[in-house]
């Protein structure tokens, strides 16, 4: 029988997969270990699918990885948590290099603890030059940040002359997003089970397909994750169009 890998299409690999990470304390009091356990373990699967992504010549990867939102979970988490990002920053930046991939990160980044900020604004740099693929970090991150953050700037911009209200359009606002630049996922994963977008890349996934899977994050391998992408490879992508007008 062949593996999902194998039964991958190269010529039609999604250009930008975007991946909501969740299931990692649930992971954790399963295996008998306190949530921060399960998050360490979450780490392992973020080096396996940016690894097997940039493999099969997928050109960006985003992670949620730290909503706006989680600033309220328990103190003790979110502490270990931070120390857990400067951790892997550190630690992974060889490999990023080797594997010549470039970091990036969105979200309200000055809201990080500034050791924080300051190790991935560095690590960012030591990356810039790569370019086989684009790893992004959502990291207090949400939709909804982004897209008042984008009006606020567009309306800063028309006071200031900048820009006329008539000359904006789709283009112009996705230009005052925090992912400029970066074209819009073809597919969202998200893993454990729950089926919901989270305030993730709201705008971005206007015609993203949408997988969920019951796996949790640190149990998401190389495996499950090609078997998304042959999922996604088997649907049809109309845009509103009809079958028909695809086949014409």
């Amino acid at each position: 029988m062949k593996s999902y890998k194998e039964k991958i299409n190269i010529d039609r690999i999604p250009q930008h997969i975007a991946i909501i990470m969740d299931g990692n304390g649930r992971w954790a009091i399963k295996h008998g270990m306190d949530r921060v356990g399960g998050h360490h373990k979450g780490v392992d699967s973020v080096r396996t699918i940016t690894e097997a992504a940039a493999e099969i010549g997928i050109k960006y990867l985003t992670l949620y990885t730290f909503s706006t939102e989680n600033w309220n979970r328990p103190k003790d988490e979110v502490d270990a948590l931070m120390s857990l990002f400067v951790e892997t920053i550190v630690k992974e930046l060889d490999t990023l290099n080797k594997n010549n991939i470039r970091l990036n990160a969105i979200g309200d980044l000055k809201s990080l603890p500034h050791e924080n900020y300051m190790k991935l604004v560095e690590t960012m740099g030591q990356t810039s030059g790569n370019d086989r693929m684009t790893l992004t970090l959502a990291l207090s991150y949400s939709s909804r940040w982004e897209i008042i953050n984008a009006v606020k700037n567009i309306c800063k911009d028309i006071e200031e002359g900048e820009l006329k209200s008539t000359g904006i359009s789709e283009d112009v606002f996705e230009n005052y997003l925090a992912t400029k630049g970066i074209p819009d996922p073809e597919l969202l994963i998200r893993t454990s089970g729950e089926l919901r977008i989270s305030n993730y890349l709201l705008w971005q996934i206007a015609y993203s397909e949408l997988y969920f899977t019951d796996v949790m994050w640190p149990d998401f391998n190389e495996e499950e994750f090609f078997r998304a992408i042959v999922e996604y490879q088997e649907r049809e992508r109309r845009f509103g169009l009809t079958s028909e007008q695809l086949l014409s």
